[in-house]
C-alpha cells in the first residue's frame, strides 16, 4: 500500500514512517526539502498519485495567528484537493486534545479549521487527538520564562512520548477510516509545573518555576481539564520520567 506522510521528516513524521516501511508499505516521507510544498502546491499531485492513505502530520512554521490559520488552511486545501483526484481512500491528520476548548489560542483555532476542511471534504478520515508531547516540554518552559523565572500554570496536562504517537499513527494508517476523532494521551497526569520543575532538575536548569494560574498557554489560560484526555482515549505507555531517564545528558549550566 502507498502510504503518504506529509511532514515525514518531522518528530512524529519521521517515527511514523519508519514505523509503516517496516511493515512493508511503500512510503514516501513528504516535505517541502523533498519537492512537496502543500503551501505553493509544488509536488503535491505527484506525490499523492496512486496513493490510498495520507498522513498530515505537518506543522506551521510560524505560531503568529493569522500566518498559522493561512497555513493550515491554504495547506489543507491543496492536499484535499489533491487527494480527491487521487482517490485517496483515507485522510488522517494529528491535531491536539482540547483545540475546542482553547478556542481564544489563534493556533487552535487554526486546528480547527483544519479540522473543518478533512470533515467537509468528503474523503473518508480519522483525526486523531494527542495531548503534549514530552518533547516539547522545554519549548513550553522557554516561552514563559522571564529573566531566570519560567511563569507556568499549575493546570494538569497529559504527556505523551512521541514513540507513543508514532505507533498509534501508523496503527491508523493501517485501520479503516472512523470519519470522526480518536484521542490519545500519556499515561499519567502531570501538572505543567511540576513536570517542568522535573525537566530543570534533570537537566541541570537554574532557572526557577513560578506557579503563575493566569500564565498563558498558547494564548489562553488553562484549568485542569484543558488539556487532559476523556474517558474513552488510548494511553501511551511511556511516562516522562522514564523518557527522560533515556535522554543523552546534559551540561551542567554555570
Amino acid at each position: 500500500m502507498k502510504i503518504v506522510v506529509i511532514g515525514g521528516t518531522g518528530l512524529i513524521g519521521s517515527k511514523t514512517v519508519e514505523r509503516l516501511r517496516k511493515k512493508g508499505h511503500d512510503v514516501l516521507a513528504a516535505s517541502p526539502n523533498s519537492g512537496v510544498d502543500t503551501i505553493t502546491g509544488q509536488g503535491v499531485a505527484e506525490a499523492l498519485a496512486g496513493a490510498q492513505v495520507v498522513l498530515d502530520l505537518a506543522n506551521s512554521p510560524s505560531f503568529e495567528d493569522q500566518a498559522v490559520l493561512e497555513f493550515f488552511q491554504t495547506s489543507g486545501r491543496n492536499l484535499l484537493k489533491a487527494g480527491a483526484v487521487a482517490g485517496v481512500k483515507h485522510h488522517i491528520a494529528l491535531s491536539i486534545v482540547g483545540m475546542e476548548r482553547l478556542q481564544g489560542s489563534g493556533y487552535m483555532r487554526a486546528k480547527m479549521a483544519q479540522e473543518q476542511l478533512i470533515k467537509s471534504s468528503g474523503i473518508p478520515y480519522t483525526i486523531v487527538h494527542s495531548t503534549q508531547f514530552h518533547e516539547f516540554m522545554a519549548g513550553i518552559a522557554q516561552s514563559n520564562t522571564v529573566g531566570q523565572t519560567v511563569h507556568l500554570s499549575p493546570a494538569y496536562l497529559q504527556p505523551i512520548a512521541s514513540d507513543d504517537v508514532a505507533d498509534v499513527m501508523a496503527e491508523v494508517a493501517l485501520a479503516a477510516p472512523v470519519n470522526g476523532t480518536i484521542e490519545i494521551g500519556g499515561p499519567e497526569k502531570i501538572r505543567l509545573t511540576d513536570i517542568v520543575t522535573r525537566l530543570f532538575k534533570a537537566t541541570h536548569d537554574p532557572r526557577q518555576v513560578t506557579t503563575d494560574p493566569h500564565a498563558r498557554y498558547f494564548g489562553v489560560e488553562l484549568d485542569d481539564t484543558s488539556l487532559v484526555t476523556g474517558a474513552n482515549a488510548r494511553l501511551g505507555k511511556i511516562r516522562f520520567d522514564d523518557w527522560l531517564s533515556q535522554q543523552p545528558p546534559q551540561k551542567k549550566s554555570a
